[in-house]
């Protein structure tokens, strides 16, 4: 093996191979193929005119590619395959996994019916690119939940713990458990997301681990039980697929330039992105009653802050996914009650999100459902953070509801 050409066209990349791809060659060419998915591209047409042998682990490599690809949506075509290399195909049984062309043309006909290729509009704002396809425009409902001006006190109890049931909540966030019993779940409550329906939540104890129950049938009768937070319901005004023009996108700016697809001065987000550095925040204790301080402060006061809340200065969770659901506001500006009570003073959003680990996403806005439902089904959540505006991403999907 020489060198490994790399050319952009069509809304794809050739990758053109020359001389052996076996066990030799393969790791680098692997490597490369890694590399430009992780990069974003999900689309690779492997130029094999020049290959003249292609031994088991070569095929293993394109194999691997093609499962990667195929997950987020996208494919590896094969170009330029001869007659000596497609008897190697044909006799492992590998002919039928790729879709394979011997022109240009071909190659533009397999492009264009590739699902990737479905219409969406294009649009730039906040150096973010956004490739958008248009949903519902009927609003949809946002909600709260609890009490929060019991959480800085630890002063939550019994009476506080309010059942949501699933079928009710299709997107929020908050201090969530599950369970029948108070005094079996009281000591589970952590920061919580709800995505489609599915919770997720990290209870607040010594070594926690994402607890989670995935949307039921219809007629579920499961219920949440929430100590504060909001949810809220609708269609999808838009979704997107978004990537930074020139550099990683950070929350605050993502939230900001989803004003430009909307009019709405109030939006739910849903948000499955490539983490490229979080910087959020998680209990640490249940606020409970009876766990309250000692010394009769609240618990984010100086003194007792590092014994209640996990909260990095540096960003963590880099290469990761992100599942995230929160609301975001236009401005302050004429803003509903109902809304302020659920922002900081220093923000105009507020989401959680599950952390994952790192999986190539698909670019195509069309299937934003499918890799959620394929990330929740095929991954384990390491963690549930409230996200902070400076997080970063490389790219992702996300979903706007008009509120």
């Amino acid at each position: 093996m020489t060198e490994n050409i790399l050319r952009e066209e069509n809304g794809s990349t050739r990758i053109a191979l020359q001389g052996r791809l076996d066990s030799i060659t393969g790791p680098r060419v692997q490597q490369q193929i890694e590399e430009l998915i992780a990069g974003g591209r999900r689309l690779l047409v492997a130029d094999l005119s020049e290959v003249n042998f292609v031994s088991s682990a070569g095929l293993r490599v394109l194999l691997i590619a093609q499962k990667q690809l195929k997950k987020a949506g996208g494919e590896i075509i094969l170009y330029g395959v001869s007659a000596d290399i497609m008897n190697i195909f044909t006799m492992s049984g590998f002919d039928g996994l790729f879709r394979m062309c011997s022109s240009a043309g071909e190659i533009a006909a397999l492009l264009d019916t590739h699902p990737s290729a479905a219409a969406t509009r294009q649009h730039e704002a906040g150096g973010i690119r956004f490739s958008i396809v248009q949903g519902a425009v009927k609003p949809g409902n946002c909600f709260a939940i609890g009490n929060q001006e019991k959480l800085a006190g630890s002063r939550y109890e019994y009476n506080d713990s309010i059942p949501v049931k699933q079928t009710d909540i299709q997107f929020g966030a908050g201090l969530a458990a599950v369970g029948e019993e108070y005094e079996e779940y009281k000591g589970l409550f952590g920061e919580a997301v709800v995505i489609r329906g599915s919770l997720f939540f990290y209870p607040a104890v010594k070594r926690p681990a994402v607890d989670y129950i995935l949307c039921g049938t219809p007629d579920s009768a499961m219920k949440y039980r929430f100590f504060h937070g909001f949810g809220f319901t609708g269609q999808f005004a838009a979704a997107a697929a978004f990537e930074g023009a020139d550099g990683f996108v950070t929350l605050d700016a993502l939230a900001e330039s989803l004003f430009t697809l909307t009019a709405a001065s109030a939006i739910g987000i849903v948000l499955l992105a490539e983490s490229k550095g979080l910087l959020g925040m998680n209990l640490k204790q249940v606020p409970l009653f009876e766990n309250r301080p000692k010394n009769g402060l609240e618990i984010f006061d100086a003194a007792n802050f590092p014994e209640w809340v996990n909260f990095p200065i540096e960003p963590t969770d880099t290469n990761t996914v992100i599942a995230s659901a929160g609301i975001a506001m236009r401005s302050r500006e004429g803003l509903a009650a109902k809304y302020e009570k659920l922002l900081s003073s220093q923000s105009l959003h507020h989401l959680h999100g599950a952390v994952f680990p790192r999986v190539p996403l698909s670019k195509n806005p069309a299937q934003f459902d499918a890799e959620l439902q394929r990330v929740f089904t095929d991954m384990e959540a390491a963690k549930v953070q409230h996200v902070l505006g400076q997080s970063k991403f490389s790219r992702g999907l996300v979903g706007i509801v008009e509120l």
